[in-house]
């Protein structure tokens, strides 16, 4: 038996990159996905490719910035299903580099990647209840959640504390039988990770790419296929008694 197998899960940010990954690995185990990204033809596409793999899925279009149309989506949810067993928080932008940032850039950093898990969480609370206790929320936290990033300290600000709100989650739903973890990846090969090198103004990215992986004990960037599998892993009952926990997915880097 495939290890998500009639399961429900709701992957924010599925249209690309890790996103994208998780939803067809979480397809491929057997799950119900519920693809949502700010970009609707993206998670139309990444539906296809599921449906024409012999998988279930559904496209959403989310804005998670707009918490009207993010509690929505798990309205939607409830209508249809009737409970969710994985909530998989992946929605996330780069911070601007350095210090001298707007409050524009704030606000947008913030939104996107601490306040929409928070409500998200919220949100999804009912649902996962009702599935418990195979109820698991994943968070895409960051290496630069666990230790501070000399580009972009507001990243940071924000990566810490999806991590730290990840625990407190663990805490206060373990008893409902509801499991939290996070993710934290380092620097992984997705259509996003240019932008991550390219903050600072005039970078060269190949050449801070190269850089940052003399850094890495295994000497090269990962794959989101490689933090697919761990997301996978938590979901499932495989992990039943891990929570609290925050996996580092950086080939060494925090070792």
């Amino acid at each position: 038996m495939k290890r998500l197998e009639g399961r429900i899960a709701l992957i924010t940010a599925a249209g690309s990159g890790m996103g994208r990954a998780g939803a067809l690995r979480f397809a491929q185990e057997g799950a119900h996905v519920i693809v949502s990204d700010l970009d609707g033809a993206a998670a139309e596409k990444v539906v296809a490719e599921i449906s024409a793999s012999g998988g279930s899925a559904t496209a959403r279009q989310l804005d998670v910035s707009d918490l009207n149309a993010l509690k929505d989506v798990f309205d939607q949810i409830e209508q249809d299903h009737g409970l969710l067993h994985v909530l998989y928080n992946h929605a996330g932008v780069p911070g601007a580099a350095g210090l001298e940032v707007s409050p524009e850039q704030y606000a947008k950093t913030m939104d996107i990647n601490l306040r929409s898990a928070f409500f998200a969480t919220q949100y999804a609370v009912p649902l996962l209840r009702k599935a418990a206790p195979h109820a698991s929320i994943i968070f895409t936290s960051s290496t630069s959640g666990m230790v501070g990033s000399p580009f972009s300290p507001l990243y940071s600000l924000a990566k810490g504390g999806i991590t730290i709100f990840m625990k407190a989650v663990a805490k206060r739903l373990g008893p409902d039988g509801i499991r939290s973890n996070a993710l934290l990846p380092a620097m992984i090969e997705t259509p996003m990770l240019s932008q991550f090198f390219g903050r600072e103004p005039g970078a060269d990215i190949e050449e801070a790419k190269s850089a940052f992986a003399q850094n890495v004990p295994l000497g090269r960037a990962g794959s989101p296929d490689e933090v697919a599998a761990a997301a996978a892993f938590l979901a499932s009952d495989d992990a039943s008694w891990i929570t609290g926990t925050a996996l580092p997915l950086d080939g060494g880097l925090l070792a």
